[in-house]
């Protein structure tokens, strides 16, 4: 395994910077944003899709710094009955960028849409009121189903994989939302960028995840929360307090280690399980911890993760006897 940075835990430098301190902490590659929920800080999408020199400028400040270029991320919402077509094409331009520059990943939400006739996407939690369950068939087999696989046509072709991360308030926010879609699409091409931030605040068990999706993870990313006992314990984790307002929230994403009880001891059991079920891939720090300064959040995650990762490939055997 290797361990990268997402660009956008930084958006604030420069992006020599960020690759300078990607290579000062000892990672191996990067993940950039090229539009959509990120202000892409640090990607020209445009000029990158319709330039081959803007594109080997692009690549030769990463490969100039011993890293590499693990994803693209598009994350949006494809799939929005009002902005979806204009989130499409970011996510249409940007597989075709991983293809020119030989990125193997692209990392997306899979969408949410809005009930029929909406203008608003609308995230079912309950099948109560009945009305819901004829929401969510809507959803699912009238809008989404048929995008993504028209989408994953797109990306086999353009030899690209997709990497949906399940997260609230999208319509793939758990293992088994994220096998409707995988099982619905059935392309080898798509599969799961595994975020544990999102899953852990609604309840799921991190290594049961890991162990259910199996094969499917296609990437990962290594961003942490902490919940607040004496708010959640009074109204649950489901908050709609803004992000900022730390104090205040039920729960809130931070930086690794600051975050789950067991510390270092749990990412130590989520690279053994990653190993168990097959993912040799990288882990990618994403820094959203609004009480820790971002490159400080960075480097705290570096030196965690360096502590636990595997790197060499495993050789031991039982003697033959």
């Amino acid at each position: 395994m290797q361990i990268g940075l997402i660009t956008d835990s930084v958006g604030h430098l420069p992006f020599e910077s960020v690759l300078d301190l990607a290579r000062d902490q000892g990672l191996s590659s990067v993940e950039v944003a090229t539009g959509n929920w990120s202000e892409a800080p640090h990607a020209d999408l445009p000029a990158l899709v319709s330039s081959a020199e803007a594109r080997a400028e692009f690549a030769g400040k990463i490969s100039s710094r011993d890293l590499t270029l693990s994803a693209l991320c598009a994350n949006g919402n494809q799939l929005h009955p009002v902005e979806g077509p204009a989130h499409d094409k970011v996510v249409r331009d940007t597989i075709t960028l991983a293809s020119d520059l030989g990125v193997p990943t692209v990392v997306m939400m899979s969408g949410l849409p809005g009930a029929r006739g909406d203008s608003t996407p609308n995230w079912i939690t309950t099948s109560w009121p009945p009305e819901t369950l004829k929401v969510l068939d809507y959803q699912w087999n009238e809008v989404a189903i048929p995008y993504w696989k028209e989408l994953a046509a797109f990306a086999r072709d353009s030899g690209v994989r997709l990497a949906i991360e399940a997260c609230g308030s999208q319509l793939v926010y758990s293992v088994s939302t994220m096998f409707r879609l995988l099982d619905a699409v059935g392309d080898d091409v798509v599969g799961a960028n595994l975020d544990p931030s999102h899953l852990m605040w609604m309840g799921a068990d991190i290594p049961t995840v890991i162990r259910a999706l199996g094969s499917a993870i296609f990437h990962v990313h290594a961003k942490d929360i902490r919940v607040q006992r004496p708010h959640a314990d009074r109204d649950g984790l489901l908050d709609t307090l803004p992000i900022e307002r730390a104090g205040d929230r039920a729960w809130n994403y931070v930086t690794l280690g600051l975050g789950h009880p067991l510390g270092a001891t749990f990412w130590a059991d989520f690279v053994y399980t990653l190993r168990s079920v097959g993912y040799d891939g990288t882990l990618n720090i994403e820094h959203e911890d609004t009480l820790v300064n971002s490159v400080e959040g960075v480097g705290r995650a570096a030196d965690l993760l360096k502590q636990v990762l595997l790197t060499a490939a495993p050789d031991w055997k039982p003697a033959n006897i």
